[in-house]
């Protein structure tokens, strides 16, 4: 992984679960590789990245310092490089080999799929919010 610094995370501020991840990676000493983005700030405008909101909704995006954005659990392992703690790059490395990643993608599929029932962190109002 030849990640390029800084890595903005684009997440879903209203979900109770994405919050309070994102919340912890921001108290972590990142030396300032970490930005992160609300996408359901209401000046937040999909289209502008050449997305549609309902894909950031649908999955965690990560877009590194040469535009290339990383979806889902590749997204996570992104962020993971970022992060001073050695557990995160090996727990990164652990979820990379080939069976482990492939049943973190269906792991992370169900609860992107299910998380519209979990309990909202904000009221959120406007079209920023909706999963479909």
């Amino acid at each position: 992984m030849n990640t390029k610094f800084p890595l903005t995370i684009y997440y879903d501020g209203s979900c109770i679960v994405c919050a309070t991840e994102i919340d912890h990676y921001r108290r972590l000493q990142h030396q300032g590789r970490l930005q992160f983005v609300d996408i359901t700030a209401p000046d937040f405008d999909a289209a502008i990245y050449g997305r549609t909101q309902g894909a950031f909704m649908a999955r965690m995006h990560v877009k590194d310092a040469v535009g290339n954005f990383h979806v889902g659990v590749d997204a996570f392992l992104e962020i993971w490089s970022a992060l001073p703690n050695r557990g995160y790059r090996l727990l990164g490395k652990a979820i990379a080999l080939p069976g482990i990643h492939c049943a973190a993608r269906c792991g992370y599929a169900l609860f992107a799929r299910y998380r519209r029932y979990l309990p909202k962190r904000t009221r959120c109002q406007g079209d920023n919010c909706a999963l479909h």
